[in-house]
């Protein structure tokens, strides 16, 4: 027997979910990235984010004080005297309290919330940390120039004279970029049906961590040779005279031959070299690469040679697989 219209209990429901709180929460996230990547920019978007979303929470809250009542359907229940009821089975007597799903209802209503929870949250994750490691990451890879260094007239490197070469790669940095290298003229090399001159050019920097490595022998005036400046479109070149042994690293005892092999210590490989080109009698250098061996010797070197990669790092082998990708270097 049911209850009168006035004795049932009105019991009302919690307002529903919004997700205005949750755009405003994004907003302030990528606000606060923006200080860090892109203030004008990013920031900028993330603000107004924000700015959108809490317009929308703050209506939606204040609705009612407005006079726009939430209209929310009250729970109706039946009032039973008690002990005018009848008493039900046991728990364990009868059929199920609550029916099986249908056959056509594979997904229940719970299972479409923490899909859609799980999605939303992927989602609100890929928007902040795409941004972040794009512009960490891009920036190495993108818009690098190439530097052309000109080190002078071929002619001012006697052939089978080996040089130290100090040089800027970029003057408007100023010595931050400046650089050592090891010169030596191998002289002719037949290319095509004519001779060119040929040049063996061996960065110093160690192939264990890239502390400088030196010419194991005597340079400069113990030689009774005299020190050369160039004057190349990157500014003063200065040639120092050499007769090395090999090159050692005075860091950890990495040793290398002439041709840069690693003969001892703990490097992984043999010493980077410059490519170069010859324009209109003089020697440019170019990019650097990495060089796992050499082969032979001067002009008629074979050099197994590899995109740049840094200090400590395989460029054969499966080592290589273990290591991350290189943006370019110069």
């Amino acid at each position: 027997m049911g209850a009168p219209e006035d004795m049932q209990d009105d019991e009302v429901h919690l307002p529903p979910p919004t997700l205005w709180p949750l755009g405003f929460a994004i907003g302030i996230a990528v606000v606060l990235v923006g200080l860090i990547v892109n203030p004008e920019v990013v920031s900028s978007i993330g603000g107004a984010i924000a700015i959108v979303f809490g317009i929308l929470w703050a209506r939606d809250s204040t609705a009612e004080l407005r006079g726009h009542a939430i209209v929310v359907e009250p729970e109706r229940r039946d009032l039973v005297e008690a002990g005018t009821g009848e008493t039900g089975p046991p728990a364990n007597v009868g059929p199920d309290a609550m029916p099986h799903p249908a056959p056509g209802e594979r997904f229940p209503r719970s299972k479409f919330l923490e899909g859609a929870t799980l999605g939303l949250g992927g989602v609100i994750g890929g928007l902040i940390t795409v941004p972040i490691a794009g512009f960490a990451v891009l920036p190495s890879f993108l818009g690098q120039k190439r530097h052309e260094v000109d080190m002078g007239p071929v002619a001012d490197y006697k052939e089978g004279q080996w040089y130290i070469a100090t040089f800027n790669i970029d003057p408007s940095q100023g010595d931050v970029n400046r650089r050592t290298a090891f010169i030596r003229n191998n002289g002719p090399l037949a290319v095509g049906g004519r001779q060119v001159p040929s040049f063996t050019i061996i960065s110093n920097h160690c192939a264990h961590l890239g502390c400088p490595v030196q010419a194991n022998g005597p340079s400069g005036a113990i030689l009774g040779l005299k020190n050369q400046t160039e004057h190349g479109a990157n500014g003063p070149v200065t040639l120092t005279p050499t007769v090395p042994a090999g090159f050692g690293c005075p860091c950890h005892g990495g040793q290398y031959d002439t041709e840069g092999n690693r003969t001892a210590g703990p490097p992984v490989r043999a010493l980077d070299r410059y490519d170069y080109e010859l324009k209109n009698g003089r020697l440019v250098l170019l990019s650097t690469y990495s060089v796992s061996h050499v082969d032979g010797q001067g002009a008629q070197a074979k050099i197994h040679k590899y995109q740049s990669v840094g200090p400590g790092e395989h460029v054969d082998g499966p080592e290589q697989w273990f290591y991350p990708l290189n943006p370019p270097h110069h």
